[in-house]
């Protein structure tokens, strides 16, 4: 299957044959289960400290039966305070959690290689579709073809002028400006620091994002991604397939040497 190539001024520029990796099929609940897995990868083991609501002077009586008082450990002092009240087991104040989390517990989440490799080109495979970049909200009017794919000069761009004039020339600024109309956030996401949420608009995947890196960090939810750095959590943030992704000539043909046993199925069956 061809597809045009356009120029950063959005000219057309011949047309490019697609990858194999272009034909996997899409699998929804894979990339679900992909994005869930990989995600849990950057999680941080958190637990308590283990007297954490036991450093206070509070024990339960001896013997604990016969006093006409209930059996839980009461503070200890010799008058005012918090003397005679519940303390240091759980269900009291500042008492200790009767099943605090710990940091042994497993929160790395593994995934088959297989199974990562096929959601991975499934993904990318998915990018392909308008009507599956159009169902996840991304302004996509006048685009004609999918996937996007651009000459490699977009690899050499390092300023952002001139990336914006890319995205107005390919027809993607409508995309980014999306982002601008969310409002602000209020209550304790604001006073923690998070009053806005910035969501994710265009993706370049480019050979070497070195030099566009640096243009695209000045626009909302535009990020950059080396090809073999490519992952389904770039392709399909929040487990919600598809992104609107612009792919450089060069990351077309790198994305050509993806090695899989699905792709040796489908070229037999072709």
């Amino acid at each position: 299957m061809k597809t045009p190539t356009y120029t950063t001024t959005g000219t057309k520029d011949g047309e490019v044959e697609l990858p194999l990796v272009f034909s996997t099929p899409f699998r929804r609940e894979l990339i679900h289960k992909a994005f869930t897995n990989l995600n849990s990868h950057k999680f941080q083991p958190q637990g308590r400290h283990p007297t954490a609501g036991q450093d206070v002077v509070a024990d339960s009586n001896d013997p604990p039966t016969g006093q006409g008082v209930s059996r839980v450990a009461r503070m200890s002092g010799g008058g005012g305070g918090r003397q005679g009240q519940g303390g240091e087991v759980a269900s009291t104040r500042g008492g200790r959690q009767a099943h605090p989390p710990i940091v042994e517990k497993v929160i790395y989440k593994k995934l088959n290689k297989k199974e990562n490799k096929l959601a991975l080109c499934s993904a990318i495979a998915a990018t392909a579709s308008k009507d599956l970049v159009e169902l996840r909200g991304h302004k996509i009017e006048g685009i004609e073809s999918f996937p996007i794919i651009v000459s490699d000069d977009i690899e050499a761009i390092s300023k952002a002028s001139e990336i914006s004039k890319v995205l107005d020339s390919l027809k993607l600024s409508q995309d980014v400006k999306r982002l601008q109309s969310r409002k602000p956030r209020s209550g304790k996401p604001s006073l923690r620091g998070r009053s806005k949420k910035v969501g994710k608009s265009v993706l370049f995947v480019t050979r070497d994002p070195s030099n566009i890196s640096k243009a695209t960090g000045a626009f909302p939810g535009v990020e950059v991604r080396s090809v073999k750095d490519l992952s389904v959590l770039d392709l399909a943030p929040g487990s919600d397939p598809i992104r609107l992704t612009v792919y450089s000539k060069s990351a077309i043909e790198e994305i050509g040497k993806i090695k899989s046993t699905h792709l040796e199925v489908l070229v037999k069956t072709q």
